[in-house]
């Protein structure tokens, strides 16, 4: 199809109304994503940004003349306090520095209000599962009727940005849509034969 929608989002239609991804999770920029998560090379938070603020602005024509307010994907407090910070916030942090309009960063905006397993090795279903009401919005006021934009280091099954959305549009948020650096695509599984 071309629709510009990843099979996932066929699949399941996710709570956001457009994902941008500045490229796919291989080579260079899973190495760079990997440096600032797992190896915390914080300076790396400038780069991504960059990158992050190129997929930001993609979107910015979907918010109306609006200015959006952008909302990086929080880490439960345990899994923060571990590594010390939270990369899609540094992410969030160094592009909206770069973005040519100023936009208004609510970095606490979102709560994770639950701990997750790693994501790492689910299925799509079972992702959604494991973020189903992870999250929850600390002041409804500064959401309601806004556009938000949520930032996220990665994207896979786009399973987190959605149930940040949906959390999000609950308390009225107008439209959310979603911007992380490298898209990392699942394979879909093998079609089943069919018996004839």
């Amino acid at each position: 199809m071309g629709d510009g929608r990843c099979h996932a989002c066929r699949d399941f239609e996710p709570e956001f109304a457009r994902a941008v991804s500045f490229g796919e999770y291989e080579g260079e920029l899973r190495g760079l994503i990997h440096l600032l998560k797992y190896g915390a090379v914080l300076p790396v938070a400038q780069v991504l940004g960059r990158m992050a603020a190129h997929t930001i602005e993609e979107l910015l024509p979907m918010c109306g003349g609006a200015a959006p307010l952008i909302v990086p994907v929080p880490l439960h407090h345990d899994k923060r306090r571990e590594r010390g910070f939270n990369q899609s916030e540094r992410i969030a942090r160094a592009a909206v520095k770069r973005l040519p309009q100023r936009l208004e960063l609510a970095a606490g905006a979102l709560v994770r209000q639950r701990a997750t397993v790693s994501q790492v090795g689910l299925t799509r279903e079972e992702r959604v599962l494991n973020m189903r009401d992870a999250f929850r919005v600390s002041d409804r006021k500064r959401v309601r009727g806004r556009i938000v934009i949520v930032v996220d280091d990665v994207m896979t099954t786009g399973a987190t940005l959605s149930e940040c959305a949906r959390v999000l549009k609950k308390a009225g948020t107008e439209k959310v849509l979603a911007a992380t650096v490298p898209a990392h695509f699942m394979a879909r599984p093998p079609a089943m034969p069919t018996m004839g």
